[in-house]
């Protein structure tokens, strides 16, 4: 199916590519300078460390829904194993089998194509069974700390979790920007809360994708106007889904991945946060969120840290 004209008119107005080189495989990353992180390390008043991930866990958050994504398979290779013979020092190694995007992580550039492009106008064909991406590989990431800011969309509107059919829209992350009292700025890397990791923290793995709040195919633009470094937010498919236009299938990745160069990030748990940021009134904190740097992955699972 053709993507509509409205998308298309969108991903004119965002289109990043050749703004950092036809070689750039970073995209928005690129607007984390060291003045960018310097700022950042700013804004640590107390050293209050936050988590952010879900931890890795066979019956973690996949249902099946998407193929060949499965949770992490853990196995103990040894166990107490004298490897230098009796009476030496003992090992214990393990052993996982995992889909790169089952948990909390980050899409790698790579991860979406549309219409046989990725990012920067790159062949979708790049990506092959054997190499991986060739190009905008999570590997080519190279550092993701930044001034983090908490869009907390769902306090901003009064509820402790935005419904399942809610899109958040541009205005939901102005009057949830008004909330943090503080404006986003290039470099910053956004975190948007709608509460829908609840869900999934209940034990309702598959009323946490279907039906879920999430980012309005409208908000690319928002992020665009602002140089967003990257988005993350506390749903399985971080838009809206079903989605808000029929049969436009994650137009957001879309927009996000390959046309801004910007990477996304889902199953980040925000409640910790939503909860300290309430508490002291500060929206805004230095984040530490690094990819893992498999190389040609499309994805990577990531423990961020928000420092207050």
């Amino acid at each position: 199916m053709t993507l509509p004209a409205e998308f298309h008119d969108i991903a004119e107005r965002v289109n990043n590519w050749g703004r950092w080189g036809a070689d750039d495989e970073i995209g928005t990353l690129n607007l984390i300078t060291d003045d960018v992180v310097r700022a950042a390390a700013a804004e640590v008043r107390t050293g209050r460390r936050v988590p952010l991930a879900l931890p890795l866990r066979e019956d973690g958050v996949q249902t099946g829904l998407i193929p060949g994504r499965v949770n992490p398979l853990h196995a103990m290779v040894q166990i107490n194993q004298e490897i230098f013979g009796p009476g030496t020092v003992a090992c214990s190694d393990d052993a996982v089998t995992m889909g790169l995007q089952a948990g909390t992580h980050w899409d790698a550039l790579s991860h979406v194509s549309h219409s046989g492009r990725l990012y920067n106008g790159r062949p979708a064909a790049t990506i092959t069974a054997h190499g991986g991406a060739a190009f905008g590989g999570i590997d080519k990431a190279p550092h993701v700390v930044s001034r983090g800011v908490l869009l907390d969309v769902a306090r901003a509107r009064g509820v402790d979790r935005l419904a399942g059919g809610h899109a958040v829209t541009p205005e939901d992350l102005d009057a949830a920007e008004d909330l943090a009292g503080t404006r986003v700025r290039a470099g910053d890397v956004v975190l948007v809360r709608t509460g829908q990791i609840q869900v999934c923290l209940s034990g309702d793995r598959h009323g946490y994708g279907f039906p879920s709040p999430g980012l309005s195919v409208r908000t690319p633009e928002w992020f665009h106007a602002r140089d967003v470094a990257a988005v993350a937010n506390d749903t399985l498919t971080f838009e809206i889904f079903p989605p808000e236009i029929e049969d436009l299938w994650l137009p957001v990745h879309a927009l996000h991945l390959v046309e801004m160069g910007m990477m996304q990030g889902q199953n980040w748990n925000l409640e910790k946060l939503s909860t300290a940021c309430g508490e002291t009134g500060r929206y805004a904190f230095l984040l530490s969120a690094m990819p893992e740097p498999f190389v040609g992955a499309t994805g990577t699972p990531v423990a961020p840290v928000a420092v207050l």
